[in-house]
C-alpha cells in the first residue's frame, strides 16, 4: 500500500486542510507479512472518520488499517474535521458540506478511485461513526454501505447526559448551536431514520456493553429496527477504546467486501 498525506486548499472550509490516503500498491510483491493488493484500474474507497479528540493520522498510528485494507484491495481516505461532529458547525467551518459533497469529489479527480455510489463507503469511530451514519442517512445517493463502531448516534440524549459538564455544553454549542434544538433537525440520525429511501444504503454498528455510548447506540438501533433501516447490529465486551476498534475494523471490512 501507498501511504500518502495530500495538502490542499477546501473551497468548502476557507482553509487548507490535509488527508491520509492509503493506495493499492498491486506489483509490491516483496513485502514481508502484507500482501500484494489486485491490481485493478479503479478502487473501491472508504471514507475513515476520526472520533472527538483524534485527527487524521489517528487510525493509521493505532490500528494496522493499512495492513487490513491491503487485503480487499480498497482504498481508503482519512480526512481531518477537527472537532466539528462533521457538521456545518455554528461557530465556523462548513465540515458537512466538506465531506459530503467536495472531498468525494477531489479524491476521485485526484486518485484512481472508482466514482460509482456501489463503491463508496463510510465508516468512523465515536464521533466518526456518527459522521458516518449521518453521511448513508442524508445522502443515500452516494455511499451505498456505512459502519459505526461504539458511534455517538443519539445526539440528544448526549446532550441531555452531558447537561451537568459545562467544558462539553460549550464545545456542543459551538458546533450545534442550541443543542436543545438538536432532537428533529438535520443532525439528529434517529429523526433522519423518518426520510423516504430511493436508495438501499446498507448500515453496520458494533459497540461494547460497557462503553460510555452504549446507550446512545441500543437508542439508535430500537429506533432503526422499527424503521425498517438495512442495519446489521452486533455487540459485544468492551468499552471506549482502541483495541476493539482495530479488532471490530476487520470483520467491517470483510462485511463492506464479502
Amino acid at each position: 500500500m501507498a501511504w500518502l498525506t495530500t495538502r490542499f486548499f477546501s473551497q468548502a472550509l476557507g482553509v487548507s486542510t490535509s488527508i491520509e490516503v492509503l493506495l493499492p500498491q498491486p506489483n509490491a510483491q516483496g513485502q514481508i507479512g502484507l500482501n500484494a493488493p489486485e491490481k485493478r484500474e479503479l478502487y473501491p474507497a472508504l471514507y475513515l472518520l476520526h472520533g472527538w479528540s483524534d485527527d487524521q493520522t489517528i487510525w493509521m498510528r493505532r490500528t494496522a488499517i493499512e495492513r487490513y485494507a491491503a487485503d480487499f484491495s480498497l482504498a481508503v481516505v482519512m480526512p481531518r474535521v477537527d472537532l466539528s461532529y462533521y457538521q456545518d458547525t455554528a461557530a465556523g467551518l462548513n465540515y458537512w458540506t466538506y465531506i459530503s459533497q467536495e472531498l468525494p469529489e477531489l479524491c476521485e479527480a485526484w486518485f484512481p478511485i472508482d466514482p460509482n455510489r456501489e463503491s463508496r463507503f463510510a465508516a468512523g469511530l465515536s464521533m466518526g461513526g456518527y459522521g458516518a451514519f449521518r453521511l448513508g442517512l442524508a445522502c443515500p445517493e452516494k455511499f451505498s454501505a456505512v459502519a459505526s463502531l461504539s458511534g455517538a448516534l443519539d445526539i440528544a440524549h448526549l446532550s441531555s447526559l452531558w447537561k451537568n459538564d459545562s467544558a462539553r455544553q460549550e464545545k456542543m454549542r459551538g458546533i450545534f448551536g442550541d443543542v436543545s434544538k438538536v432532537r428533529g433537525s438535520e443532525s439528529d440520525l434517529i429523526h433522519l431514520l423518518d426520510r423516504p429511501r430511493t436508495f438501499t444504503t446498507r448500515f453496520y454498528q458494533w459497540c461494547g456493553t460497557e462503553d460510555y455510548l452504549y446507550d446512545s447506540n441500543t437508542n439508535f438501533r430500537t429506533a432503526a429496527i422499527d424503521s425498517k433501516l438495512p442495519l446489521e447490529y452486533s455487540e459485544g465486551p468492551g468499552d471506549h477504546s482502541w483495541a476493539h476498534w482495530d479488532r471490530e475494523i476487520q470483520p467491517v471490512l470483510r462485511w463492506l467486501l464479502p
